[in-house]
């Protein structure tokens, strides 16, 4: 499996950012995919995440009624729209996929690259 992820950049707080990740490799390896993210002297949390076959979505309380994670099982991708962002959301965002049907992402078996997000006050 490989994780390509894209988006990412600067927005200032209320704004609004899009992530998307490109999967390759079989289902069965990338069973639930998510997106975990890392701050500075943080450490690395998982944000959201989609079973591949259901769609059903888990969100770290944190940012429920903000984010909203979504597949496209024609084109392979994951995406994370990023609303109402806040200044704490500043990180380090990394694409991830699991073979273990857990909406938590105990264990991550394959990482993508990682993309800064930048939310200025």
């Amino acid at each position: 499996v490989q994780l390509q992820a894209s988006g990412g950049g600067l927005a200032q707080a209320g704004g609004s950012l899009r992530l998307s990740c490109a999967a390759s490799g079989r289902t069965f390896d990338r069973l639930v995919m998510g997106w975990f993210r890392q701050a500075p002297g943080k450490d690395r949390e998982l944000v959201a995440a989609i079973n591949w076959i259901s769609g059903s979505a888990y969100y770290v309380d944190s940012v429920k009624g903000r984010f909203a994670i979504s597949r496209d099982n024609i084109k392979n991708t994951v995406a994370l729209q990023m609303d109402s962002l806040k200044s704490e959301d500043t990180a380090v965002y990394y694409c991830a996929s699991s073979r273990r049907n857990s909406a938590t992402m105990p264990e991550v078996d394959y990482w993508g690259q990682g993309t800064l997000v930048t939310v200025s006050s």
